[in-house]
């Protein structure tokens, strides 16, 4: 492996690295204690699928008390594409999950999910249980993620996963045309200030960091995101008969993304599990940072 790249940012140090996943896949790996002097439990962070470090600011600050390790997810961020390119299901992404834990020392912790990287969070705790204490729930539902998409309009489910499904196979096939487009867009604050106005995304807490995010984000061809997207699609929602630890669920209530209605009835159906909504959107982390963060501390410290 490379030795570890260090970048300082105003707003944060992180160390990246690379590792090896068990399929040989190469992944560019980050954490947020470059140096070992954050002084706090270690929490693993299953993001958003093609999402960076840079959409979490209260992560990013060298006081928030955690230590965090995460990973670029296959083809995205200066992680390689696999040899074999259908093995980016979410059974993939649990295998570089468990490489991520491995690199970094760490045999059991609390999993952090957004968006799709619930459905991840959940699928590690079911299939490795050993490795999992907790799980914090960030804007996602523990499988069958579609089905709960465009929820603040109560589209049925069957609709919402048929019409979201299509969406993605257009954009996977077209993503050709679209990619030299997108890929050249200047995104600054006057962008996020714009995206602020849809709807889509709320006001956010620092647009600098919100415009890093999305500048990285939209490095990815849109043809590739959008065929993580559709495997991702294929994962069904997880048995929580069978997931034994602590849960949270922080929904967002306009989240068109991953319905907060869903949400609190996968809370409900958990034994110990936790369910707080705010008044936000898909990007609840970016736009409530410090109220999100203080959960995670809470849950963190609840779990032990």
């Amino acid at each position: 492996m490379s030795a570890p790249l260090t970048t300082t940012s105003t707003h944060a140090r992180l160390a990246f690295d690379e590792i090896l996943s068990d399929d040989g896949t190469r992944l560019r790996v980050w954490t947020n204690d470059p140096d070992g002097s954050i002084d706090g439990p270690t929490v693993v962070l299953c993001n958003g699928l093609g999402t960076n470090a840079w959409a979490w600011p209260a992560l990013l600050d060298p006081d928030c008390g955690l230590r965090v390790v995460s990973w670029n997810h296959r083809g995205t961020g200066g992680s390689d594409r696999p040899a074999d390119r259908s093995r980016v299901r979410i059974e993939e992404l649990v295998e570089d999950a468990l490489s991520v834990m491995d690199h970094f020392g760490v045999d059991r912790a609390v999993l952090m999910g957004w968006s799709m990287g619930v459905n991840t969070m959940f699928e590690l705790a079911l299939s490795h249980p050993e490795r999992v204490s907790g799980l914090f729930a960030v804007a996602g539902v523990p499988g069958d993620t579609f089905a709960t998409m465009l929820g603040p309009f109560h589209v049925p489910h069957a609709v919402a996963r048929a019409a979201t499904v299509s969406f993605a196979r257009i954009m996977k096939y077209s993503g050709w045309a679209l990619t030299p487009f997108t890929s050249r867009l200047p995104v600054g604050r006057r962008t996020i200030a714009a995206l602020e106005q849809t709807g889509f995304m709320f006001p956010v807490a620092d647009r600098d960091l919100a415009a890093a995010a999305v500048r990285e984000f939209l490095s990815t061809p849109v043809g590739w995101y959008f065929h993580l997207v559709l495997s991702a699609s294929e994962h069904a929602r997880v048995s929580l008969s069978r997931i034994t630890v602590p849960a949270c669920f922080v929904a967002g209530t306009y989240d068109v993304m991953a319905g907060a209605r869903d949400m609190h009835t996968a809370a409900e159906r958990l034994d110990d599990a936790t369910y707080v909504e705010l008044l936000g959107s898909h990007f609840i982390q970016m736009e409530r940072p410090d109220e999100v963060h203080a959960l995670l501390l809470e849950f963190v410290e609840r779990v032990g």
